[in-house]
C-alpha cells in the first residue's frame, strides 16, 4: 500500500520541479532538475513509481521524454491525492 505521505511528498517535489522546468530557458537548470528527479526516483517507493509510470520503461529517467513524463507524473499524483 502506498502511504498518503509518500504521494504528497512526491507530488510537492515533482510539482515544484515541473513548474520550473516548463518555464526555464537555461539548459543547465533543466539538466539539474532532471538529475534531481532521477535521484528522487531511485529512493522513492517502487510501488508508487510503478503506479505513476504506468509501466513505461525509463519513466522520468530519459532526457528525450522528461518534459512529458514530469507533467504526466504531476497529473497522476494529483489524482491520487
Amino acid at each position: 500500500m502506498i502511504s498518503r505521505d509518500a504521494i504528497e511528498t512526491a507530488y510537492s517535489f515533482f510539482h515544484q520541479k515541473q513548474r520550473i522546468y516548463a518555464h526555464s530557458t537555461i539548459a543547465s537548470q533543466k539538466d539539474d532538475i532532471e538529475y534531481a528527479i532521477s535521484s528522487y526516483v531511485e529512493g522513492m517507493s517502487p510501488e508508487l513509481y510503478l503506479k505513476i509510470s504506468e509501466g513505461k520503461d525509463g519513466f522520468l529517467l530519459r532526457h528525450d521524454s522528461f518534459g512529458c513524463d514530469i507533467a504526466n507524473a504531476v497529473e497522476r499524483l494529483e489524482k491520487m491525492l
